[in-house]
């Protein structure tokens, strides 16, 4: 059956659809603001709405689309996958779960030797907290203001309130702290209590705009749970996999976290895959209660497949030339077009080819989103500093698809500047 080409399959019938069993509020807050989409066509770094539109992805699902659109390297190591395996059995090793976790595991830094499956990041965040607690026998949970650590159980209790009151997701009081990022003191007050298991930081706050943290900021927090006996947790779900130039972004500060998550592009937009990497300590729980957690599709063995050829693309020597190659041309394009609309354009955080741009607005989802959207590019703000846009550039992007982009960048930003 075909999907795209069927002339019964119209958009209007989709969003008619999805208002009646999908999601209604979600479809029609998008018609509303003039940005409806229903992905047709989709390839490389664009897609196309089923009206035609074609559209630069600079979102990319927060990573989930770091190596392009249905790239057909990862199509082809699942299409392979499926002539001789499954999902496969979650009571069971596996070949390819033992050797994608043997290829994470030289990936890490030493130490950093043990892997669990799961199918989100959500999912795996959960894990690291649950191995924090087993392994620590403590419960506190402490995370950052502004941050979002997925939607899931645990995980969704680490983040925003934003996220987790709607749900009542609060958890028991005084298990799940948060405090403000670089701020040392107000960190070790509550590590000093002695009762925390786990604390977990996204090496840069994606919901939060991508704030680079001060530098000896992350790394002062690794020695305050090496003093307090808590597990440090690096949510490695948007900024990892060679997004920042280096396989993990935690290592541009100069240490070694107890727990890696890594998902998204982990999975490379094909196969819905996540993974907790973790050290001995905070893997105590595999070699005692090994059966007494469990994903039955977490770990499929298609999916360790598709992860293991993602991670032999994204860390090629000409994959990482061209990170560095499009790192610079981002900084020089970028650069000029906040010299242009400076005042509106204010200014931008880089790490890589991810970027936090800083518009004088109070919504960049409604002033600089529209304005890229109607030039042909798929850009979202930052939830919880909505003047934040996030630019979110794939790891194989080539020139054309940059000269493209700040071309119609540059259309969408002037009339931004008009529209104020």
């Amino acid at each position: 059956m075909s999907f795209l080409n069927d002339p019964n399959i119209t958009k209007a019938d989709i969003i008619d659809k999805s208002i009646r069993y999908w999601n209604p509020s979600k479809t029609q807050e998008w018609i509303d603001r003039g940005m409806s989409i229903v992905i047709g066509k989709r390839e490389g770094y664009y897609f196309w709405d089923m009206d035609g539109r074609k559209f630069l992805n600079i979102h990319i699902n927060g990573g989930t689309y770091n190596l392009g659109h249905r790239n057909p390297e990862v199509i082809k190591a699942l299409v392979d996958a499926t002539e001789e395996l499954d999902v496969g059995n979650h009571h069971f090793p596996g070949i390819t779960k033992a050797l994608l976790a043997e290829k994470l595991a030289n990936l890490c830094p030493e130490g950093l030797d043990y892997v669990c499956y799961s199918t989100c990041g959500g999912e795996a965040v959960d894990v690291a907290i649950k191995s924090a607690r087993y392994a620590t026998k403590r419960k506190k949970v402490i995370s950052i203001k502004g941050c979002y650590h997925g939607h899931t159980g645990l995980s969704v209790s680490t983040g925003d309130a934003v996220f987790k009151d709607p749900f009542l997701c609060q958890g028991e009081p005084g298990c799940f702290v948060q405090v403000p990022l670089n701020d040392l003191d107000a960190m070790e007050a509550e590590l000093k209590k002695e009762d925390a298991a786990c604390v977990i930081i996204e090496s840069l706050l994606a919901t939060y705009g991508f704030p680079i943290p001060d530098k000896g900021y992350l790394a002062g927090v690794k020695k305050l749970c090496e003093k307090y006996g808590t597990l440090y947790i690096a949510d490695e779900v948007q900024t990892g996999l060679m997004r920042t130039g280096k396989m993990w972004c935690f290592e541009h500060e100069g240490f070694v976290p107890d727990m890696i998550v890594t998902a998204k592009g982990f999975g490379g937009g094909i196969y819905p895959i996540s993974a907790t990497i973790m050290n001995r300590k905070a893997g105590s729980w595999l070699f005692d209660i090994g059966r007494m957690h469990g994903s039955t599709c977490g770990g499929s063995e298609l999916g360790c497949a598709v992860a293991m050829k993602v991670l032999d693309i994204s860390t090629r020597p000409e994959t990482v030339a061209l990170i560095k190659k499009n790192t610079a041309r981002l900084t020089e394009g970028i650069t000029a077009l906040k010299e242009k609309y400076d005042g509106f354009f204010r200014g931008f955080t880089q790490r890589g080819v991810i970027m936090g741009l800083d518009f004088d607005c109070k919504d960049a989802s409604v002033s600089v989103t529209k304005p890229l959207f109607d030039n042909g590019v798929w850009a979202h703000n930052s939830r919880l500093r909505p003047n934040i846009l996030q630019l979110k550039l794939g790891l194989l992007c080539d020139d054309a698809f940059l000269d493209e982009l700040f071309e119609k960048m540059d259309k969408g930003l002037a009339q931004a500047v008009k529209m104020r």
